[in-house]
């Protein structure tokens, strides 16, 4: 993912804050053996590329007087209550040196797993990001976790995952095998059985027929005229 930045000459708060009166964001980009970089950004470019997910979880370039270099998203300040960016912090990237980050986990197929189809249980997402080492080539944006083998009574763990080629787990709060999902049964959830769950869906017996009507009451003879 690409954005465009532009080299800041004026430092400080006062500085800072005329900036954001003109659009742009101050920011700075740091790392390996060259000078920490003063940097602004336009305002609404910055603020669209924030809500994609992989301006946050890969590799990004960034093109500065021309040129363009790698980096990662660090830090973002953000107003506290307005749509306002403060400040934005990058970290230059060396192609050789293993990378630490967090990447998201996009988990699906749990409808179709039998604890969720029949057991009358919910997948819970414990976890939905795990932090990993690697090489700025082999980071992905996400890592896909498929939830249909999900059974009753048995949670998913990191361990139960396959990482990507060149990835690394890294223990999430000292714990080297934490729960990523977690099978809860719901209840009073009706519990389907797989041959029921297998079988065609037919209408119930009845269903859809009309009424039957009641026999009309038969008339009374018309009473004589004496």
């Amino acid at each position: 993912m690409k954005f465009v930045a532009f080299e800041r000459a004026m430092l400080g708060t006062g500085a800072s804050r005329r900036l954001r009166i003109t659009g742009r964001t101050p920011g700075i980009v740091y790392g390996g053996s060259v000078t920490p970089l003063q940097i602004e950004i336009d305002h609404n470019a910055l603020w669209h590329a924030l809500k994609k997910e992989a301006f946050h979880a890969t590799v990004l370039d960034m093109e500065l007087d021309g040129k363009e270099s790698k980096v990662l998203l660090r830090d973002v300040q953000m107003h506290p209550f307005k749509q306002l960016i403060l400040h934005i912090d990058f970290q230059r990237v060396d192609a050789t040196t293993k990378l630490h980050m967090k990447v998201p986990l996009h988990y699906s197929g749990d409808e179709n797993s039998t604890a969720i189809k029949n057991e009358g249980c919910i997948a819970n997402h414990v976890i939905t990001e795990i932090e990993v080492l690697c090489l700025p080539s082999d980071l992905p944006e996400f890592i896909a976790v498929d939830l249909s083998g999900l059974k009753k009574g048995r949670s998913l763990h990191l361990a139960d995952i396959t990482m990507p080629k060149g990835v690394s787990p890294v223990p999430h709060g000292g714990n080297k095998n934490p729960v990523l999902v977690s099978v809860v049964a719901v209840a009073g959830a009706e519990i389907v059985p797989v041959a029921d769950a297998a079988a065609p869906a037919g209408k119930p017996a009845g269903k859809g027929a009309p009424a039957a009507k009641a026999p009309a009451a038969a008339k009374a003879p018309a009473a004589k005229k004496k």
